[in-house]
């Protein structure tokens, strides 16, 4: 485990399809964020979901980082090698009571506004009849922490009805325990990503207390959006990145994260650009 004061921090894609703009904004302020502060970038595959992960995705996405000049400290983190992590993390919280088996389906939980009509988390079947998943146990909270560019945070945390499934009934393990889970074990410091996932921090502060863990801080950058108001996304057919024109995607993602850039960076290298980007990273000019 690394030291706290030693910053560590990550892009974690899902290789649900190749890089495109708005990943690459993200990974670059993540990037731009730990070599402005001295510290290590690493780059990890959320590789958990197999059935929607083309197999050729995780390839584009290395091979696109690797020709921005974006390219990890350490070896690249695979979810997909870590299923024993997460089961002795699972089975942990089981143990303690920090986490339940339920039966229930979402269409009864929509039905139930939320609550366990068959009682999971209070009557924890011994032999629960498959299939079934396992939640994480929230305590109700009112959760407070600093963002580092959105200042101030505060959620209401609802024991039940915000209870994170951390094992689903199809076997796969989900986002919300493996990301805790892998933070820890690389002694992540720092998180930047997109304000879209905002709304999962105060959850996931519990289980990384849960797990005797201290939780990282946190950068919530704006999402990049289409011209219909999405984000950039492969669900939206956000396009891949071209390859080929790195310094040019690599000077627009500066300018999407309002870093102002000299014109000049255009006839560079990628190396010129990205170390003028460190020099000049201001994550408070990021709106």
């Amino acid at each position: 485990m690394n030291p706290r004061h030693q910053y560590r921090g990550r892009f974690a894609p899902s290789p649900t399809g190749p890089l495109h703009f708005g990943s690459l904004v993200t990974a670059l302020a993540s990037y731009l964020e730990a070599r402005s502060r001295h510290g290590q970038w690493l780059i990890r595959i959320e590789d958990l979901d197999p059935l929607r992960d083309p197999p050729e995705a995780t390839g584009q996405i290395l091979h696109s980082l690797d020709a921005h000049g974006l390219t990890s400290d350490e070896p690249v983190f695979f979810q997909s090698h870590r299923q024993e992590a997460y089961q002795a993390a699972t089975d942990y919280l089981l143990e303690k009571g920090l986490a339940y088996r339920c039966n229930c389906s979402r269409k009864q939980l929509r039905a139930n506004a939320g609550r366990h009509p068959q009682h999971c988390r209070s009557i924890a079947p011994t032999r629960p009849n498959p299939p079934f998943a396992v939640r994480f146990a929230l305590h109700e909270e009112v959760a407070h922490w600093h963002d580092l560019l959105l200042g101030p945070q505060q959620q209401i945390v609802r024991a039940e009805i915000d209870d994170p499934v951390i094992l689903r009934k199809e076997g796969f393990f989900a986002y919300q325990l493996a990301v805790v889970v892998d933070d820890i074990e690389q002694g992540i410091t720092d998180v930047v990503r997109g304000s879209d996932l905002i709304d999962m921090t105060a959850q996931q502060q519990q289980i990384y207390r849960a797990l005797n863990a201290t939780p990282p801080s946190w950068l919530h950058i704006p999402v990049v959006v289409n011209e219909q108001g999405q984000k950039l996304s492969k669900q939206n057919h956000a396009p891949a990145l071209d390859d080929r024109t790195p310094v040019n995607n690599l000077y627009s993602a500066l300018c999407s994260l309002n870093q102002k850039p000299p014109s000049a960076l255009l006839s560079g290298s990628v190396e010129n650009l990205l170390q003028w980007g460190c020099r000049h990273w201001n994550r408070q000019a990021v709106n």
